[in-house]
């Protein structure tokens, strides 16, 4: 029997995902990941996919270890694998396997967190809330230094540097966000009735837009704080917006085309790569010289439609096939249809 779906955490996901797509028109076709609000975007949109896949992992996080593993590895990393091997064959392939992945490095880090997460509540669930504040803070701190370090190091130190960039350690600074989304299903009734509250949300809300205002500071604890602070507020107003405006959503014939983008996450992420329109690039200065975010917020957004389309259609078309669809996507069909 199919999973009941909660169609406000779809709308969520779906609205995350065109702002993924946005980001990466922004940084690959016009090589500037600060245009048209992204900036802004920037500090709640990974941190809403994080918590969001928290939220959903807490579930099944007692299972056995090694089903789980196991199950995971075939549906996040074996199509990360395929289609970075499609985006860049080899010799190039092996040049990808550093921390970015080629682009696909948020699968692969989701990988390690769900690992990360099992052994964590396994050691010991009283000690798991610092032990995850503990790996965040150290991976950003890590991450901020991770260039420098590299660049001083040689022979064996190297190479311990270069298996953390496969491994993704780096990013392993928003773990905090994914282990916040854990707390927030066990907890739930709580988090509810707070953010039920108008105040609450309401100062949530003006803390994310004071911190979205500020500007770059290289001081590692402004970094900190705008990065962690942007992101909890920044989650908690987005999560609350979709799941107390879902009928408004829907009277606005809204809600349905972001759930069906919610439903199909891991296929945007994995195919959308071959969609960017790169010969984009040439007419960045030009879209620059209007010095107007919203002007460069719409056409990124067009683009970003137009990119979606091709990428909904191109996963359409595969998943007509049960073997690429279960191989490259992890869908599970129904062995009686």
């Amino acid at each position: 029997m199919a999973k009941q779906r909660i169609e406000y955490i779809d709308t969520m996901r779906g609205f995350t995902m065109i702002l993924v797509v946005f980001a990466h028109v922004c940084h690959f076709c016009l090589g500037d990941s600060r245009m048209g609000y992204n900036a802004v975007f920037i500090l709640f949109r990974l941190p809403c996919f994080f918590m969001i896949s928290g939220w959903l992992f807490e579930s099944v996080a007692q299972r056995p270890f090694k089903e789980v593993a196991k199950h995971k590895a075939m549906v996040q990393l074996l199509p990360t694998f395929i289609f970075l091997l499609l985006l860049a064959p080899p010799p190039f392939f092996f040049h990808q396997l550093g921390t970015l992945k080629g682009g696909y490095w948020f699968t692969f880090a989701l990988f390690e967190y769900f690992i990360l997460y099992m052994l964590m509540i396994r050691i010991s669930r009283n000690w798991t809330p610092l032990m995850a504040v503990v790996l965040t803070i150290g991976a950003f701190i890590y991450a901020r230094y991770y260039d420098s370090l590299r660049s001083a190091a040689d022979g064996y130190q190297l190479w311990l540097i270069d298996f953390s960039g496969f491994m993704s350690v780096t990013t392993w600074r928003l773990f905090l966000f994914f282990y916040l989304g854990t707390c927030i299903r066990r907890y739930f009734d709580v988090f509810i009735r707070w953010t039920n509250k108008p105040v609450v949300i309401g100062l949530i809300t003006i803390v994310f837009f004071l911190i979205a205002s500020t500007s770059h500071h290289d001081h590692l604890l402004f970094e900190m704080f705008r990065f962690y602070g942007g992101g909890i507020t920044g989650m908690i107003m987005v999560f609350t917006f979709f799941r107390l405006s879902a009928s408004w959503l829907k009277k606005l014939h809204i809600s349905k085309p972001l759930q069906y983008v919610g439903t199909r996450t891991l296929d945007v992420y994995l195919l959308h790569f071959f969609f960017l329109p790169r010969f984009l690039m040439v007419y960045a200065d030009q879209l620059a010289a209007y010095n107007c975010r919203l002007i460069e917020f719409c056409y990124i957004m067009a683009v970003s439609f137009v990119v979606l389309a091709l990428t909904l259609t191109a996963s359409y078309v595969i998943r007509l096939s049960p073997f690429l669809g279960h191989y490259l996507f992890g869908v599970k069909y129904d062995k009686a249809a």
